[in-house]
């Protein structure tokens, strides 16, 4: 049977779901520099975006990639750059800046292990944290992350509808195993794909203040080229985006930046559960790891152990209130990761000792396997 069966079923790499997830989200300009395992999604794009109209360009480094997608944004495109590990940190600065000047975009970081240039080829989940506060200062940020090759393609879309309706860079998280198993991936109607663009103002061009407060916190930035005119900078700024330095207002603006996604964590925060309603041990696994947990769970099962699962699907906000409902219900916490404990301390905090935790984690390049877990929770039992 031909693939014209199946027009809307696909084998594809979670890299370059991640690339089509991005069109079909109305991404029209990527800008980055390739470094491995994220590579395959810039490659996809330099031939892929063209095609529909928009632009590729591999920068001189990832400074500049981010500074070129914030740009692009700017002019009004919904902008891509993907990279990874010493990549994310060298866009970290300008990520900073996009959170103040409230600039949306997204930004793909294809896990490796570190620190520095570490394990390039090999999986790990070490930016969890990097993902949340690699930037200075105080913000709020949202990072999602992804499972499967399904979840590269659904996942980025909704970065691109989040960084849209709440005017901010989103961040989604992949490791190497997600990033280059080839699986397949179900694409629906583009018809059937909600979509999300920013606001764009109703008020004349004389009138017009892109950070004036708003209801929603949110602020409405016109695209340059459009007779709007205003300041962007990576400064505390008024209402029309020029540096200050009255403390009200600083205050003020800080206190925004980050009341506009806290105050929105239940349409932010999603959760995917298994087993959970009468479990006695709970998991909180994420990304290639949660595939590991659900066949524990299962094992588990067979041999008559409650265990469930608590997988979330975004890390940052943090689900602490799904956490603590988890802890009140099991005896203890199994956090699977491959880092040194990065969520689980963050699964510590949220239970608030109404359940013990135990981290399992592993550091040497390979995937945390289904026996290790099954091995992790017939000991807490």
């Amino acid at each position: 049977m031909g693939k014209d069966n199946f027009p809307n079923v696909r084998m594809m790499q979670g890299n370059q779901a991640c690339a089509e997830g991005a069109l079909a989200a109305g991404c029209r300009f990527f800008a980055g520099y390739p470094i491995t395992p994220s590579s395959e999604i810039a490659e996809h794009l330099s031939t892929a975006l063209p095609m529909v109209g928009g632009k590729f360009i591999q920068m001189e480094d990832e400074i500049a990639a981010m500074g070129a997608t914030i740009g692009a944004s700017l002019t009004g495109l919904k902008s891509l750059t993907a990279t990874s590990g010493p990549g994310f940190s060298l866009k970290q600065e300008n990520i900073g800046y996009a959170c103040m000047a409230e600039v949306p975009c997204v930004i793909i970081n294809v896990m490796r292990g570190g620190p520095s240039t570490g394990m390039p080829t090999l999986p790990a989940q070490m930016d969890v944290q990097q993902a949340r506060w690699g930037t200075h200062g105080d913000h709020s940020i949202i990072v999602l992350v992804a499972a499967t090759a399904q979840d590269a393609y659904g996942q980025t879309i909704r970065a691109f509808n989040l960084a849209e309706k709440y005017m901010t860079p989103v961040i989604l998280l992949l490791d190497e195993i997600v990033g280059h198993t080839t699986e397949k991936v179900v694409i629906p109607d583009p018809s059937t794909i909600e979509l999300v663009d920013r606001k764009k103002p109703e008020v004349t061009p004389e009138e017009y203040r892109p950070y004036a407060e708003t209801e929603d916190c949110i602020p409405i930035l016109a695209n340059f080229g459009t007779g709007y005119k205003y300041n962007v900078t990576g400064l505390c700024h008024n209402e029309t985006g020029f540096p200050i330095n009255d403390n009200s207002m600083i205050e003020k603006l800080i206190l925004r930046l980050t009341k506009k996604i806290v105050s929105n964590c239940d349409d932010i925060i999603m959760n995917r559960t298994l087993e959970l309603d009468d479990a006695e041990i709970g998991i909180f696994a994420y990304g290639s790891v949660a595939r590991s947990a659900q066949s524990a769970v299962t094992r588990c099962r067979a041999e008559g152990i409650k265990v469930g699962l608590l997988e979330p699907t975004v890390l940052w906000p943090f689900p602490k209130n799904e956490v603590l409902e988890m802890a009140k219900k099991v005896k203890a916490i199994v956090v699977p990761e491959m880092n040194l404990g990065q969520m689980a301390r963050e699964v510590e905090l949220a239970a608030r000792c109404e359940a013990v935790v135990h981290k399992l984690g592993r550091v040497d390049g390979n995937p945390i396997v289904p026996d290790q877990i099954v091995k992790m929770v017939k000991e807490v039992v």
